[in-house]
């Protein structure tokens, strides 16, 4: 690591040499919000809330962030820059779709997630996800007026921060001022775990009867004293008859009787397995078809609307609200915006409707129609807007005909 990287880690991540008591002035609802993360991390065990996670998580990470800046006419445009060569790459290690994975598990597991913009002077150098065990909210830093947050970290490091400097994440921002979650800044999960815990359960005892049917099947009644060697012999005679038997029923002599015990294992039923996981599923915003891959266009729009569309919007907000300043904002219309282009699933009959309608207006490049339809982008159709033949040909007769027309009020004119 370059020294100026390792003087910065060693001035923002101190060991701390003594104990700093806050003095923290409550909010509006009289209570100080205090996140630690082993509460989400409680849930996290269950493999059905990993796949009700892991089905979210794999869509947001296919997100395209891109800087733009809204222009008067209401489009918007690119910008290209520092801003955008960090959302490319966020940090040393990490890809955008990895930093993208990172943050969405650690939100939806905790219902907050804190990302830490690193600037040299005025230019953005990195973005780094941060994975603090507690953190602390004081509302009154120094006199200063300004909240500021001790971020305490699993090795004993910590951190102050001004809250205005960290992109904070929120999810189901309800009843702290300041945290999502619940009053606390916590997940409410008390229901989630609930129904988590009698799944585990209900997969348990499922466990134990299959295995009661390879437990004992019945015993071997000898009819005759005999002693330890005897009873031995017996019985090694007995699956000897046993194992030799093709036909499946076991042959006794008149010295041994075989007692079958008879036992009754009641299995769950599909029904009711797929009632606890469709709860779970429900509690994620997802469904078994998301879960499963096999899902419609219908199903997945919905999935959509209903659960990526809300996380993809307030992601887009707090990283805009998190690296530009106000001026910067609202002055110069600058926006960090996750476009969904991937995520959005068209079949091919789809597809081809919705270029026929970009191609008409010519609203698209070539080689996106290539790369829409799984080919790749060829280098003699950069930049080359796709148009419609019928509408280049309407364009210059239209503009043929305007020549015409011009040319005969000049002979006019001059006539």
């Amino acid at each position: 690591m370059a020294k100026e990287k390792r003087g910065f880690l060693r001035k923002l991540f101190k060991k701390p040499e003594k104990q700093i008591v806050y003095i923290s002035e409550d909010i509006l609802s009289g209570r100080t919000p205090i996140y630690w993360t082993d509460r989400g991390e409680s849930i996290y065990i269950y493999d059905v809330v990993q796949q009700a996670i892991y089905s979210i998580v794999t869509e947001l990470k296919k997100l395209d962030p891109v800087h733009v800046r809204s222009m008067h006419n209401g489009d918007f445009v690119s910008v290209d820059g520092n801003v955008q060569s960090v959302l490319d790459a966020p940090n040393p290690f990490m890809t955008t779709s990895d930093f993208i994975e990172k943050i969405a598990w650690t939100l939806l597991l905790n219902y907050n997630a804190f990302i830490y913009p690193m600037w040299e002077g005025k230019t953005l150098k990195a973005l780094y996800p941060l994975q603090p065990s507690l953190v602390e909210f004081d509302y009154s830093y120094g006199g200063s007026g300004q909240t500021w947050c001790r971020f305490h970290f699993p090795n004993g490091f910590y951190t102050d921060l001004p809250y205005e400097t960290i992109i904070h994440l929120r999810h189901k921002y309800s009843v702290s001022e300041i945290m999502g979650g619940n009053a606390e800044g916590q997940p409410d999960l008390k229901p989630l775990e609930d129904t988590v815990r009698l799944n585990d359960a209900l997969l348990k005892g499922l466990a134990k009867s299959l295995n009661m049917q390879t437990a004992i099947n019945g015993m071997v009644k000898l009819k005759t004293m005999a002693n330890t060697e005897d009873q031995i012999a017996k019985i090694k005679e007995f699956e000897r008859k046993l194992q030799a038997n093709e036909s499946g029923i076991g042959i006794t002599d008149i010295g041994s009787e075989f007692i079958p015990i008879t036992k009754q294992v009641n299995l769950l039923d599909a029904t009711t397995l797929e009632f606890i996981d469709k709860k779970v599923f429900r509690w994620f915003g997802v469904s078994i078809p998301i879960v499963d891959g096999d899902y419609t266009a219908a199903q997945y729009e919905a999935f959509y609307q209903k659960t990526l569309e809300p996380i993809v919007k307030s992601i887009g907000q707090a990283f805009t609200k998190g690296i530009f300043t106000n001026h910067a904002a609202q002055g110069f219309k600058n926006q960090i915006r996750f476009y969904a282009k991937e995520l959005i699933f068209m079949n091919t009959e789809q597809k081809i409707k919705l270029f026929d309608i970009l191609v008409d207006t010519e609203s698209c490049y070539k080689n996106e129609m290539r790369t829409a339809f799984g080919m790749r982008p060829l280098k003699e159709l950069e930049g080359q807007l796709a148009a419609s033949s019928n509408k280049t040909n309407a364009e210059n007769n239209k503009q043929e005909n305007n020549n015409s027309n011009e040319s005969e009020e000049s002979e006019v004119n001059n006539g």
